[in-house]
């Protein structure tokens, strides 16, 4: 009777320390940036990127499903094993300047090496492979990992054009409260990640299975497309009942739902259809609350599926009838206004309804989230995707000052 019990009393520490880390890392604020919204008139003539606001073209790389999972991302790794160690040096900083002693680290190193053993196969050894391949002890490349599961802001637009084709686009937004640099005025830890944003190209047997929009290191999905298929991206939903919740149960051994970053790569894998790929981000159970935005191949498929962890909330659907012809998700439930310091969907949907559809582009909805503050300074990469021709573009960005914050 002894054993289950220190068993279960370690597996609750290890839950509350870790809790403790993300929570430390997320509340080290530097120095707060309190300014007013800031907003422009709608940008145009963006795209091409050019110009102040492009830090450069995502490269590529490839994952071969074929390889064992500790293969998989070696080559990725060796390459960017250097802004991996320089992203995480940066983590440790921010913990330290609020625990001194490297007690949060030691604990990482320690004890979350652990939480790879509870991880659905393939992520658990492919974490093990980029740890071995990067050289990152493996317990700092799983809180690399949980970090996208409760600190990702973003904004996704799904448009129909006149024809029926569909444009998926999104601003990947990381680093809120994750230490602002009052010199440069940045967010330090959006600025580690930028060097690590990767193109992958996911193949079996020498083809394409799915593309994707990533950072190294990172084995789960938040911008992705199956070519001829669909597209999806996730964006974080702010709730009581959020990712903290979740990692904490996993914690404790209650594993039935899903980590909402390996979904969307699974979905990606397996899922061969639009309406496939929407019943399951629909129905399957997950750790943390999230918005998955998908679009499709045809006319009319594109929505937002507004998740808590058990079940979908609501489905917001492109409804031509309703000339509504595009959906837009940033962090906030769209049948709710958004927080007033971070309305980012107001202005938005204003170039969106400004652009119209009959001039909706790649070119356009580039523009679109050029536009402060959709731009912003937690911006790291932008994504454009297209079903119907199976293309993944992606570009850095930079927000110049004055920008919001957020």
């Amino acid at each position: 009777m002894r054993e289950p019990g220190v068993g279960h009393l370690r597996r609750r520490n290890m839950a509350l320390w870790l809790m403790c880390v993300l929570l430390v890392v997320k509340c080290s604020v530097v120095s707060p940036q309190f300014v007013p919204p800031y907003t422009e008139e709608c940008r145009t003539g963006m795209y091409p990127p050019q110009g102040p606001t492009f830090k450069g073209a995502v490269t590529w790389y490839t994952v071969d499903l074929d390889l064992p999972p500790s293969k998989r991302w070696a080559a990725i790794m060796m390459e960017k094993r250097s802004d991996v160690v320089k992203m995480i040096d940066e983590i440790k900083d921010l913990a330290d300047a609020l625990v001194p002693s490297g007690k949060l680290i030691d604990l990482v190193d320690k004890e979350l090496p652990l939480i790879v053993d509870t991880l659905p196969y393939p992520f658990n050894e492919e974490l093990r492979g980029v740890a071995a391949a990067s050289g990152v002890p493996l317990g700092e490349i799983a809180l690399f990992n949980l970090f996208y599961e409760v600190f990702t802001v973003c904004t996704s637009i799904v448009a129909e054009d006149t024809t029926g084709n569909l444009i998926h686009a999104r601003n990947l937004d990381f680093g809120l409260f994750l230490g602002w640099d009052v010199k440069n005025k940045s967010w330090l830890i959006t600025e580690k990640l930028k060097p690590l944003v990767v193109n992958v190209d996911f193949r079996r047997k020498n083809s394409t299975v799915f593309k994707s929009t990533s950072f190294a290191g990172y084995v789960g999905i938040l911008t992705g497309i199956r070519p001829h298929a669909f597209t999806l991206t996730i964006n974080e939903r702010f709730s009581i009942d959020g990712g903290y919740i979740g990692i904490l149960e996993w914690l404790l051994h209650h594993r039935d739902a899903m980590w909402m970053g390996f979904l969307t790569r699974s979905v990606l894998e397996n899922a061969t259809s639009y309406e496939e790929a929407k019943n399951s981000l629909s129905q399957t159970k997950l750790l943390a609350p999230a918005y998955y935005i998908l679009g499709g191949n045809q006319t009319g498929q594109g929505c937002i599926i507004t998740r808590s962890r058990t079940e979908s909330l609501s489905l917001l659907e492109i409804n031509l009838k309703m000339n509504r012809w595009y959906v837009l998700e940033t962090n906030y439930d769209h049948w709710k206004d958004p927080l007033f310091l971070d309305d980012r969907r107001t202005p938005a949907m204003k170039c969106m309804n400004q652009t119209t559809q009959a001039n909706i582009s790649i070119k356009t909805m580039y523009d679109v989230l050029s536009t402060k503050p959709v731009l912003n300074k937690l911006t790291t990469y932008t994504t454009m995707m297209e079903a119907s021709t199976g293309k993944l573009e992606a570009y850095i960005r930079d927000c110049p000052s004055p920008c919001m914050p957020w």
